[in-house]
C-alpha cells in the first residue's frame, strides 16, 4: 500500500490544513510541512531500499520496483494502476522536497485563507505524484487534469497584481485554457489508441502494458502521437505554446512558481519518456528531427527573452523555456547518455529555479517591485542574499561544480554523437545563458543606488532553505553517480525502443 499512501498523504494533508483554519492560521502551516516532510522521507526510503535495476524495456513485459494494482472500472478495463521505477522516485524526491521548500516560502507571503491556500498547494503536489505513478493511461489522464485546478486557484487567488492586461486573473485563466485544451488533445488521442487496440484485440484496457503492445498503421501512430506530444508540448512548454509560463510565473505567489518551474515542467518531460516514446517509437523516431530543431529555437528564443526582460521573475520564466529546450532535445536524441543528461537536467533546473523564485519573492517581500529599473546599488546594503542569488545565477548558466552543467555536458555530448549539428546550436544556449544571467545580477545588484536604504537579509528559515539547495546542487555536480545509476535501467529500456525504431526507418 506504499505507493497510494504516496498519493492520499498531500490529499489527506491539504483537507486537514483546510480544516485546521478554524484553530488558527499556524496551524494549516505545519500540518503543510509535516504532510510534505512525511513524503519526502518516503520517498527517501523508497529511493534507498528499491530495486531500480528493474524497468520496462522493448519485447518484454514491464517490470517494477514496486506495484500497486486493483480494478476500478472492470466494464471500460480501467483499474488503479500506480508503479515506481528509477525515474518516478527521483521524480517523487524532487517533489517533496519542493513541497517541503514552497510550505516554507509562502509562511510569511500568504496571511489570507491559509487553510485554503494549502489545500490547493497540497493538492498539486498530490496530483504531480498521482502522474509520476499511473501506469493506467485513464488514471494518468485523470491525475494530469486534476493539478489544474488548484493551480487555476493558487494563481488567481493569491497571486500578484501585475500590470494592466497582465491581472492574476488573466495569467490563471490563459494558463488553464492552455493547459486543459491540450489535455483535452491527449484524451482523444487516449481514446484512439484504446479503440485502435480494442479492435485489433477484441480486448478494452487502458493498462500500459498491453497498449504497448498494440499494433498500429504508421498514419494512426504518427496521429496519436501527434495528439500526446501536444499536451507535454504545452505544458513543457515548447515553443510557439509557451506563452502562458511567463504570465503564470509573474503573477503566481512564490509557493505556484517553485512548483511550477521545479515540478509541473517536469510533468511533461517525463510524459514524454513514459509514454509518448515507448507507446509510439516509430512514430517518434520520424518526428524526432522535428522535436529537436524545437528544442534548438526553444534555447535560442528563450535565452533572447530572458535578456529582453524587466520584470526579474519574468526572466527567471523565459531562462526555464531555454532550459527545458536542452531536455526535449536529450529525449529525442536516441541517446542513452542525453536521455540520462535529461534527467539530471530536470533535478538540477528544479532545485536551481526553486530558489531563484524563492530569492525573487524574498527581493519583491523587500523592495515591493520587480522591475529591475527600480533596483541596482543593493549588494552592500542587502546580507546574503545578493551573494546566494550570484551562485544560483551562475549554477543556472551551467557552472562546473554544479548540477546543471552535469546535466547540461551529458545531454551535448550525447546529441553530439547523433546529431552533431543540433548539438553544437544547442551549446550557443550556454553563452546566452550566461550573458542573461549576468545582465539580471548587474541590474538587480549593482549600478547606482536607487535609494539610501538598508535592507533586512535573509533570515534564518530562507538561509537553511537556499544554502540547502545550494548544497544539493554541488553535491549533484560533483556526484551525479546515484542519479544516473538510479535511471539507468528505466533509460535503456527508452533507448532501446526508440534505436529499434530508428534502424527500421533506416532499413527502410
Amino acid at each position: 500500500m506504499i505507493l497510494p499512501w504516496l498519493i492520499l498523504i498531500p490529499f489527506i494533508g491539504g483537507l486537514l490544513c483546510w480544516q485546521g483554519e478554524r484553530f488558527g492560521t499556524t496551524l494549516p502551516r505545519w500540518i503543510a510541512l509535516l504532510t510534505m516532510t512525511l513524503l519526502f522521507v518516503l520517498g527517501l526510503w523508497l529511493w534507498a531500499t528499491g530495486d531500480f535495476t528493474l524497468a520496462p524495456a522493448p519485447g518484454t513485459e514491464p517490470v517494477w520496483a514496486q506495484e500497486f494494482k486493483v480494478q476500478w472500472i472492470e466494464r471500460f478495463g480501467i483499474t488503479i494502476h500506480l508503479a515506481l521505477d528509477g525515474i518516478s522516485i527521483l521524480m517523487i524526491v524532487l517533489t517533496g522536497l519542493l513541497g517541503v521548500l514552497s510550505v516554507l516560502c509562502s509562511w510569511r507571503e500568504i496571511q489570507n485563507r491559509v487553510g485554503f491556500f494549502h489545500l490547493n498547494l497540497m493538492w498539486i503536489l498530490g496530483g504531480v505524484v498521482g502522474v509520476f505513478l499511473a501506469v493506467d493511461l485513464f488514471l494518468f489522464f485523470f491525475f494530469w487534469e486534476m493539478m489544474l485546478v488548484p493551480m487555476y486557484f493558487l494563481i488567481a487567488l493569491w497571486g500578484h497584481s501585475g500590470s494592466k492586461g497582465k491581472s492574476r486573473i488573466n495569467a490563471a485563466t490563459k494558463f488553464f485554457i492552455y493547459t486543459q485544451f491540450s489535455g483535452l488533445i491527449m484524451l482523444v488521442a487516449i481514446l484512439g489508441l484504446v479503440l485502435v487496440n480494442y479492435s485489433n484485440t477484441g480486448v478494452l484496457t487502458f493498462n500500459y502494458a498491453d497498449l504497448l503492445k498494440a499494433e498500429l498503421a504508421p498514419g494512426t501512430e504518427y496521429l496519436l502521437m501527434l495528439g500526446f506530444f501536444a499536451a507535454f508540448a504545452v505544458k513543457f512548454p515548447v515553443v510557439p505554446v509557451h506563452s502562458w509560463l511567463p504570465d503564470a510565473h509573474a503573477q503566481a505567489p512564490t509557493a505556484g512558481s517553485v512548483d511550477l518551474a521545479g515540478i509541473l515542467l517536469k510533468t511533461a518531460a517525463y510524459g514524454m519518456i513514459r509514454f509518448a516514446l515507448p507507446l509510439f517509437p516509430n512514430a517518434s523516431a520520424e518526428f524526432a528531427p522535428i522535436a529537436q530543431w524545437l528544442g534548438v529555437f526553444a534555447i535560442v528564443y528563450g535565452a533572447l527573452l530572458s535578456f529582453a526582460q524587466t520584470d526579474i521573475k519574468r526572466l527567471v520564466a523565459y531562462s526555464s523555456v531555454s532550459h527545458m529546450g536542452f531536455v526535449l532535445i536529450a529525449i529525442y536524441s536516441g541517446s542513452q547518455i542525453a536521455l540520462q543528461g535529461a534527467i539530471v537536467q530536470m533535478i538540477a533546473h528544479g532545485l536551481s529555479a526553486a530558489a531563484l523564485f524563492i530569492l525573487c519573492g524574498q527581493l519583491y517581500e523587500r523592495l515591493h517591485t520587480r522591475d529591475m529599473r527600480e533596483m541596482g546599488g543593493i549588494w552592500a546594503r542587502m546580507p546574503y542574499l545578493p551573494g546566494v542569488s550570484l551562485f544560483f545565477a551562475a549554477a543556472a548558466l551551467g557552472l562546473p561544480g554544479t548540477g546543471n552543467f552535469v546535466g547540461e555536458f551529458l545531454i551535448l555530448v550525447g546529441a553530439f554523437q547523433q546529431v552533431p549539428w543540433i548539438a553544437v546550436l544547442a551549446s550557443t544556449g550556454l553563452v546566452f545563458g550566461s550573458v542573461y544571467s549576468l545582465i539580471m545580477i548587474h541590474r538587480a545588484y549593482f549600478g547606482p543606488a536607487k535609494t539610501e536604504s538598508v535592507y533586512e537579509g535573509l533570515r534564518y528559515r530562507e538561509l537553511v532553505m537556499v544554502l540547502g539547495l545550494a548544497g544539493l546542487l554541488v553535491l549533484l555536480g560533483i556526484y551525479p553517480q546515484p542519479v544516473l545509476d538510479t535511471s539507468a535501467a528505466t533509460m535503456h529500456g527508452v533507448h532501446q525502443w526508440l534505436d529499434s525504431a530508428v534502424n527500421q526507418l533506416v532499413a527502410r
